[in-house]
């Protein structure tokens, strides 16, 4: 995806354009949920949040930059209204939520189980470590493209990226899913290496 064609689809949704829209919206849906899965750890929110998404980027078109790509404008948004939807979540009874989410994700063998405890790390970290986490290792962004998408300075993102990683070895390491170990060469190595769920 360049950016001409980036400028182009924009153009065409803005004269208002029936299947440019359509053609968008099939472009960068599935970024979109998955993000908003991801940060909001319920499907049915991540739909609805997923429409908000939509309706404020055909809205807010006119104001892109077309010197910028689209894509990290779009996840800008995604992770702004998925900020204000979990802002809105004190309502909701977290027993539910943590039921509905881990009913069918029993671990079944050593992978398994730490595949959930990775999950698991990530669902209760500080939220501006999951999302760089979620964008950089589930989405393939470059610090660059985060740093466009939550408005944050590159150092910013690389730092809490390692913090983020570090809390999940910690977690790990206290699980004994992962060798812990006290060489500092072997622990930097550890630290750049921590297992990423798909």
């Amino acid at each position: 995806m360049t950016a001409d064609s980036d400028a182009e689809l924009v153009r065409r949704c803005l004269l208002g354009d029936a299947a440019a829209m359509r053609s968008l919206v099939e472009r960068f849906q599935t970024d979109v949920y998955s993000v908003c899965v991801r940060l909001l750890r319920h499907s049915q929110d991540a739909e609805d949040v997923a429409q908000e998404v939509f309706i404020r980027v055909f809205r807010s078109l006119n104001r892109w930059d077309c010197t910028r790509q689209l894509r990290p404008w779009i996840l800008g948004i995604t992770i702004n209204r998925c900020r204000t939807a979990m802002s809105k979540r004190v309502r909701r009874p977290e027993l539910v939520d943590h039921l509905h989410e881990t009913a069918s994700q029993q671990p079944e063998d050593d992978s398994h189980e730490l595949t959930a405890e990775i999950r698991t790390a990530v669902d209760e970290m500080r939220t501006d470590y999951r999302e760089v986490f979620v964008l950089f290792h589930e989405h393939g962004q470059s610090y660059e493209e985060i740093s466009a998408v939550i408005d944050r300075p590159v150092g910013t993102i690389k730092t809490w990226l390692h913090r983020a990683r570090t809390e999940i070895l910690i977690r790990l390491r206290r699980r004994g899913l992962v060798p812990s170990t006290d060489h500092p060469a072997k622990k930097q190595e550890a630290d750049q290496s921590v297992p990423v769920t798909g």
